[in-house]
């Protein structure tokens, strides 16, 4: 779809704006509420993302990367991120990042994730992260982007096809969330329980 911005229709962000800055310091004011169970629970909130897309196509891959210097990833096999162009010309993503998910943030009784705590939506991820870098592989096109502290800190990068759809989420949390984190075989039992369409798989680096 392409055309102004304000003609697109928001089904889980607004298009309108690519940065809600009022919106990311609402989340970096309250950490304990937006990530109670620190790195797990923003894991969670990523996974959920992968969770609705393999729910959308009957059935999807996640592969959840334990890196060495703390930071962890998270990849699925889905469409990617929406993108679309603008009426200038311009490749807009989805501002799934930097604006609020309309579906879940003001309504925290709407759904829950398997820790038992309010699904909140992907900002609260990247506001909630020193850097986080976004690599969308669709088949019109395929973009990287970074952030840090959920404002993005350079524009849509192109990166060359690899034949393969998807996202991928790598983000280093917030020094104060930092802890040793360790997803066990009865944490991928519960997602995968709480997300039947979804297959997630753990990697360490």
């Amino acid at each position: 779809m392409d055309g102004s911005r304000a003609s697109w229709v928001n089904t889980t962000h607004d298009w309108v704006g690519s940065v809600d800055a009022d919106h990311l310091a609402q989340i970096r004011q309250e950490p304990a509420q937006f990530a109670p169970n620190g790195l797990g629970h923003l894991v969670l909130e990523i996974v959920a993302y992968a969770a609705d897309e393999a729910a959308s196509r009957g059935g999807g891959r996640c592969v959840v990367m334990l890196h060495t210097d703390g930071s962890v990833s998270v990849k699925d096999d889905g469409r990617g991120t929406d993108t679309r162009v603008d009426e200038h010309g311009r490749v807009v993503k989805k501002p799934v990042m930097a604006t609020k998910d309309l579906r879940f943030f003001d309504l925290p009784e709407w759904e829950r994730l398997p820790d038992g705590h309010p699904r909140r939506g992907m900002s609260v991820v990247a506001a909630l992260s020193e850097w986080l870098i976004h690599t969308n592989r669709r088949l019109n096109g395929s973009w990287t982007q970074r952030y840090e502290h959920g404002v993005p800190v350079i524009d849509l990068e192109p990166v060359e096809a690899d034949g393969t759809t998807g996202t991928c989420v790598r983000f280093l949390p917030d020094r104060a969330l930092r802890s040793r984190w360790s997803l066990t075989a009865g944490d991928l039992e519960r997602w995968s329980g709480h997300w039947p369409d979804l297959t997630v798989r753990l990697k360490e680096r």
